[in-house]
């Protein structure tokens, strides 16, 4: 219980901060330079709401299931993934290493949401046949 409502407070305080953020970009004329760090606040946001129904799930079930924290990589995959190409013409500036860099992590990106993917459709597949598979016993 106690791990839920800290990850409630800690999801709550950084939706005031994104909030206040917003409204001081906003009335500052600055939202274009700063939209990539609020979508990022946003993202974290997301994925901590998940992490918290992750736990919910855990403690209702009494089990660890696989699923919620597949779905939990994969929001923080694409949240890495829509920041890097959100700051992708700035690294084009830099020098030649910063863009090289930022290619490899977009690939090792690509392949960990096509793996996240996967494994949540075998798991789904595998929850399907598996009830009406079972022999009584």
């Amino acid at each position: 219980m106690s791990l839920g409502a800290l990850l409630a407070a800690i999801a709550l305080a950084l939706l005031v901060a994104v909030a206040a953020a917003f409204a001081r970009a906003l009335f500052a004329d600055t939202l274009s330079a700063r939209t990539v760090e609020l979508l990022d606040r946003i993202l974290l946001i997301l994925m901590i709401v998940e992490l918290l129904y992750t736990v919910q799930v855990s403690f209702r079930e009494h089990a660890l299931l696989p699923e919620p924290f597949l779905i939990v990589g994969l929001i923080a995959a694409i949240r890495r993934l829509l920041v890097l190409t959100a700051e992708f013409a700035p690294l084009l500036q830099k020098n030649d290493g910063a863009f090289h860099g930022a290619m490899l992590e977009l690939g090792l990106l690509t392949v960990m949401i096509v793996a996240f993917v996967v494994s949540l459709v075998v798991l789904k597949k595998q929850s399907v046949h598996g009830v009406g598979d079972r022999a009584p016993g």
